[in-house]
């Protein structure tokens, strides 16, 4: 189940076609704005954050960024924000308990009495995502619009690369690499083996969580494919060390969105185009 804030719905306009989707998170924030029915993009941009903020940095730096491209004077038909954190945990569908979920990430993460908790339904696999959104971020996206969709980057990315262009059936690690932040999605036989996300600093902090990732799922470097995508490109110092220890490495280049652009230029977040 993915949540929404809901308020009086607004009083639609015959104009009103624009989608707006913004991924957040204490690294940094990305959002673009779309034209449904002209099929066009019509404004984007990435930040990343010099050094980790607090939620309410977070919220500073998205009020600032909204001013910048003049966001809250426009109207959209849709609003997806989409919260980057590790406060989360993957359970299947059918031990899920909706009275359960502080449960489901006291054993992974530190959370506090009073945060709220959420869930997400990963589409047609079974698993539900349990996750703790930004509530600042959802309060003053609420107040400027009304109702909005949310969901944890997790969950959009599980769902985007096990009903991709090509699923594999031979074990395949892909890892979507941000500023300073990294995702392991590993899948086999058209399953979900395992999704986490790390932080690092160095490249020799990305190679040990990938190596120890690997090593806990007993997969093979030399025959498990490795996908990176993100925030990388051959020749990278990251892309040097992974060609060191793993045989099989690739770029990956998913399918993001049916809107025209240049990725080149236009750098937005993998999520925050899968909700395009």
């Amino acid at each position: 189940m993915i949540e929404k804030v809901t308020t009086k719905e607004a009083t639609e306009t015959s104009k009103d076609f624009n989608k707006l989707s913004i991924q957040v998170s204490l690294n940094g924030l990305s959002f673009c704005t779309v034209d449904t029915i002209a099929n066009a993009v019509l404004s984007t941009e990435s930040i990343n954050f010099e050094n980790e903020r607090t939620p309410y940095g977070l919220q500073k730096a998205l009020v600032s960024l909204f001013s910048k491209h003049n966001i809250t004077q426009q109207q959209f038909s849709e609003i997806i924000v989409v919260h980057r954190n590790k406060l989360f945990s993957l359970v299947p569908k059918s031990l899920f308990d909706v009275n359960e979920m502080a449960n489901y990430l006291k054993f992974n993460t530190k959370i506090l009495a009073n945060d709220h908790i959420a869930y997400d339904e990963v589409e047609n696999h079974d698993m539900i995502t349990v996750y703790v959104p930004f509530a600042n971020v959802n309060n003053y996206i609420y107040e400027l619009f009304g109702e909005f969709t949310y969901k944890h980057s997790s969950t959009v990315m599980v769902e985007s690369l096990l009903t991709g262009q090509s699923i594999p059936k031979e074990p395949t690690c892909y890892v979507h690499i941000t500023d300073r932040q990294m995702e392991i999605t590993v899948i086999s036989k058209r399953k979900l083996l395992l999704y986490n996300s790390f932080n690092f600093v160095s490249k020799e902090d990305f190679i040990y969580y990938l190596l120890f990732t690997l090593e806990q799922l007993k997969l093979d470097t030399e025959t498990t494919k490795l996908k990176l995508f993100g925030n990388i490109k051959e020749g990278d110092y990251i892309y040097d060390i992974c060609f060191e220890y793993v045989k099989n490495i690739s770029i990956f280049v998913p399918l993001v969105s049916s809107y025209p652009m240049d990725l080149e230029k236009d750098v937005i977040d993998f999520t925050v185009l899968k909700t395009l």
